[in-house]
């Protein structure tokens, strides 16, 4: 081996260990300065949950426990000791989910005594109203209590100038579902085709509710998790979904109308029509009858003196052949018609 190549081999060697202990020299002193702000930081305790809580579990000392939290990062509505949280007469309970480690606030539990009822997640000034939906219009189960939905409107005006016009309108937007069903349940997970869906509005809001769902349909859309501003929206119509405008709607009704009184007079003619050849054959048949009629009818004697008793002059009468057809007139409009047909016998 030669010299050169032995030299670089033990730099090499030299550099790497001086890189290493310089490494360690430079992460001792990282950790004793984060040791430093750490124990310069004031920390106080916060109540969480010891276990994962659900929508109306009773509140106890076993499914709670206190944890250093930085005194600055407290968040608003906890409680420092468990015994503060269940202070009170009467048990507390969940009034949504609470995963493990999560501080339990004052905003999701109930006061002592009082029950999880949608009265006790309810806002300030807001109300709950239910909405009837079916498999379609309740998104197929895919609602869950703490969903934001829109609310729709479907109807169908009655117009004495045209045909009824069917259109929908947005009726809210970004509204909370606070139940389904009777299920308030915030962790619920399965989807579950519901009959009636709550949700929580201002009171004009609610009269808006009230007064739709006896003017039309109601149906929901559900929103993005994260999308609760409102947005503009517009009123759809069957033209929209055509291209068609109003005007061309019309004039399609119109074309409609006018071809159905052309058919109905045409079937009136045609009745008319019929009308008169029946009363023409009516009386063919009468005439047939009545020539019948005359030629059964038996020739007078002749007349002799009573006193001659040679017969001066004979009279035969010869009953006349009664005709093999007959003619009947037939008016086409003013044009009158002939047509010879064979004699009923």
């Amino acid at each position: 081996m030669r010299a050169n190549t032995v030299i670089m081999i033990v730099l090499a060697s030299v550099f790497g260990v001086l890189a290493v202990v310089l490494a360690n020299l430079w992460l001792a002193n990282q950790r004793s300065a984060m040791a430093r702000t750490e124990d310069g930081v004031q920390r106080d305790t916060v109540v969480v949950a010891a276990v994962p809580l659900k929508f109306g579990d009773t509140l106890s000392a076993d499914k709670l426990r206190e944890v250093a939290w930085p005194s600055g990062a407290v968040p608003a509505g906890a409680f420092k000791t468990t015994k503060d949280l269940l202070a009170g007469e009467g048990a507390k309970q969940a009034l949504q989910a609470i995963g493990t480690n999560e501080p339990v606030l004052a905003t999701k539990i109930t006061g002592p005594g009082q029950r999880a009822t949608l009265s006790a997640v309810l806002a300030e000034g807001m109300k709950a109203v239910s909405i009837r939906v079916n498999d379609v219009l309740g998104v197929a189960g895919f609602v869950f209590p703490g969903d934001r939905v829109d609310v729709l409107l479907t109807r169908t005006v009655r117009s004495d100038e045209g045909p009824d016009k069917s259109f929908v309108d947005v009726l809210l937007q970004s509204v909370k579902v606070l139940a389904v069903d009777q299920v308030a349940d915030e962790s619920k997970e399965s989807p579950t085709v519901v009959k009636a869906v709550t949700v929580e509005v201002s009171t004009k809001d609610a009269q808006k509710l009230t007064l739709a769902a006896g003017a039309g349909q109601l149906s929901l859309a559900l929103r993005q998790a994260a999308a609760n501003k409102g947005e503009t929206t517009e009123r759809v119509t069957l033209s929209d979904l055509t291209g068609d405008t109003p005007d061309d709607v019309a004039k399609r009704q119109a074309d409609l109308d006018r071809q159905k009184a052309a058919d109905a007079a045409a079937a009136e003619e045609r009745k008319r029509a019929n009308d008169k050849i029946d009363g023409i054959a009516q009386a063919v048949e009468r005439v047939d009858s009545r020539i019948d009629e005359l030629s059964k009818v038996k020739p007078a004697p002749a007349v002799t003196a009573a006193s001659q008793q040679v017969v001066k002059e004979v009279v035969k009468y010869v009953q006349p052949e009664p005709p093999a057809q007959a003619t009947i007139g037939v008016f086409r409009g003013v044009k009158l018609e002939t047509y010879e047909v064979p004699r009923q016998r």
